[in-house]
């Protein structure tokens, strides 16, 4: 496992001025990171990161405006997420469309490494929160395409479905990892979420992995490194 900091490439954050993405461009930025935010609101970004990172402004829904976004970074952290039903912020337009296109686009750019934050219970056709625009249906086929894309030799990828989201510092609790899409309930910290998909850049357990993760107990963590080691095969 490589130490913290020895990261020297560039990090393109989409959906960075969300609750999310804004912990993942803080954690980047703490362990030295240059960061690049794709949003489309240039003054939001600019008053939540200063002159910290570079910032590309655009659409998700525009291929022009994503390739332009991509180009010159060696991975990418796509914390995006819908916010309503229908229109251009649906989950078919961002949790599918605009992560699909995400991802084809940075293959294209020579991106190597693609982190997303999916959810608990995306293969769960049946699971009431797909009421909503079947927001985790919509989250699935987007899984689907980054491991299609991103599993292809010198590429990676690392799939992050965390539990229900809560604010809160990272590094403060042990935490319960699975895969298969066993886990139905239980939340976490989106700092230790953001975390995690920061640890993926340099973790090399963390390559090629889709996984579930909620909060175990309250217990102070020096490192998340090691959840990738007890994700069952």
């Amino acid at each position: 496992m490589e130490e913290p900091g020895v990261y020297n490439g560039k990090v393109l954050v989409a959906g960075a001025t969300g609750r999310t993405g804004q912990w993942v461009v803080r954690r980047l930025l703490y362990y030295g990171v240059a960061v690049r935010v794709f949003s489309r609101e240039s003054d939001k970004a600019l008053a939540l990161f200063g002159k910290s990172v570079e910032i590309v402004t655009g659409k998700i829904q525009s291929s022009a405006d994503v390739a332009r976004a991509v180009e010159g970074c060696d991975a990418v952290i796509s914390a995006l997420g819908s916010s309503s039903y229908s229109g251009e912020s649906s989950p078919a337009s961002v949790d599918r469309d605009g992560v699909m296109r995400l991802v084809d686009e940075a293959a294209k750019a020579g991106v190597k490494h693609f982190g997303l934050v999916s959810s608990l219970a995306v293969t769960k056709w049946y699971h009431p929160l797909n009421l909503f625009g079947g927001v985790l249906l919509k989250k699935w086929e987007a899984e689907e395409q980054v491991r299609k894309v991103f599993s292809q030799e010198s590429h990676s990828y690392t799939i992050v479905r965390p539990g229900g989201l809560k604010d809160g510092e990272p590094l403060r609790h042990k935490l319960r990892v699975d895969s298969g899409d066993r886990l139905w309930s239980g939340w976490i910290n989106r700092s230790d979420v953001a975390e995690l998909l920061v640890l993926s850049l340099w973790v090399e357990h963390a390559k090629n992995k889709t996984f579930e993760v909620v909060n175990d107990i309250e217990q102070e963590q020096s490192t998340l490194a090691q959840y990738y080691d007890q994700i069952p095969k």
